[in-house]
């Protein structure tokens, strides 16, 4: 068995939270907007306490302008950054990774916060999948559209762009850049809740996370 690279020690997990008072807007036709906002404040709590509770994990960095969601951060010990929080995943995602390289932080792992059945053996096992320097793991969602957990090592080495139809491309630019994607499929990760579907498909699932019971509360 090769040898573990030393950057698996120094993973930062980076996570972008838009303002959640405009939340999951696709969402509207079951549920209105000040519920949409207690979901996202729900799906980022059982992120963040599955980033806390990974043993992999060197530090965590949540891009955020939103004050509930800098709140939440807090209770967490995460490191906040505020510039980009409000211009969508992707520039969040590659302002945090400027910061993170300029440091000469070595690896990331970006997750969204609409994936609230991830756990921490999901996340150790994404950081257990790098094995090589330079490194490109991903998580597709569930669809195999989007990209629901990225590691890069190191920060920005593959450009990350986000989107409903993002896994492809990822894909293809890891490839450009002389990088042969390693693919996982992890149930939790990607499970991301964008539609009345994917809800659904939530709801199916036991779980007793604190999405479960804010949802199970409203009784859809």
């Amino acid at each position: 068995m090769s040898e573990a690279p030393a950057y698996r020690k120094e993973i930062w997990a980076v996570v972008p939270v838009k303002d959640t008072r405009r939340a999951k807007q696709r969402l509207a036709t079951v549920m209105d907007q000040d519920t949409r906002t207690l979901l996202a404040h729900a799906m980022l709590e059982d992120v963040l306490s599955a980033i806390a509770a990974a043993s992999s994990l060197a530090g965590l960095v949540v891009v955020t302008a939103d004050p509930i969601a800098t709140q939440i951060a807090q209770r967490y010990g995460a490191r906040l950054l505020s510039e980009g929080g409000e211009e969508g995943q992707t520039h969040a995602m590659r302002y945090a990774v400027e910061v993170l390289a300029a440091e000469g932080r070595r690896a990331i792992l970006t997750l969204p916060i609409d994936i609230p059945l991830i756990t921490a053996v999901e996340i150790d096992a994404v950081v257990a999948a790098a094995r090589r320097d330079p490194e490109f793991v991903i998580v597709p969602a569930h669809d195999r559209q989007g990209s629901n957990a990225i590691l890069c090592a190191p920060p920005g080495y593959v450009p990350l762009s986000f989107g409903n139809h993002s896994f492809a491309p990822h894909l293809a630019t890891a490839r450009q850049r002389g990088i042969e994607p390693r693919i996982i499929e992890l149930p939790g990760i990607g499970l991301d809740i964008d539609s009345p579907a994917d809800l659904a498909a939530f709801l199916a699932i036991p779980s007793r996370t604190r999405t479960r019971r804010l949802l199970d509360g409203l009784k859809l």
